[in-house]
């Protein structure tokens, strides 16, 4: 019998976004989407499905750096509250989502991904300081 290939990965195959910051471990990349400015992504370096198929050391390390990306997403645009995903039902690629939650944008108080309320409103996601921030704030991760 014919060993089946492993499927593509999308974020394997590319960067998911455009990258902020990254070292060996993961990336931190900005999602283009005009109704979640600064939805970023927190990626694995590597093809892993799980939190738990990381070793505690790695686990921390990786979730230092989500916390880094909220704190920054907090202290540049204010939001009314952050979402921290972590799915993997479609892309099945350990990444976590990063998401500045506003009371007029298209869903909210529901998910991201539930039916529109509104049209929402478009907001700049200021990529040059939020690249400035998550440099200061994972200074430390990198050395």
């Amino acid at each position: 019998m014919k060993k089946l290939a492993n499927p593509p990965c999308e974020l394997c195959d590319s960067a998911g976004g455009d990258t902020l910051w990254q070292d060996e471990l993961c990336r931190v990349v900005l999602v283009a989407d005009r109704d979640y400015p600064g939805l970023c992504r927190v990626i694995l370096n590597r093809h892993v499905g799980e939190m738990t198929d990381l070793d505690m050391a790695t686990r921390q390390k990786l979730m230092h750096v989500v916390f880094a990306v909220e704190q920054a997403l907090r202290e540049l645009l204010r939001p009314a509250k952050i979402n921290l995903a972590s799915l993997g039902n479609k892309v099945p690629h350990l990444h976590w989502h990063v998401i500045a939650r506003f009371p007029d944008d298209r869903h909210f108080p529901g998910s991201v991904w539930s039916e529109p309320l509104r049209a929402g409103l478009a907001r700049a996601p200021g990529r040059a300081a939020l690249e400035r921030s998550l440099r200061k704030l994972l200074q430390a991760v990198a050395e």
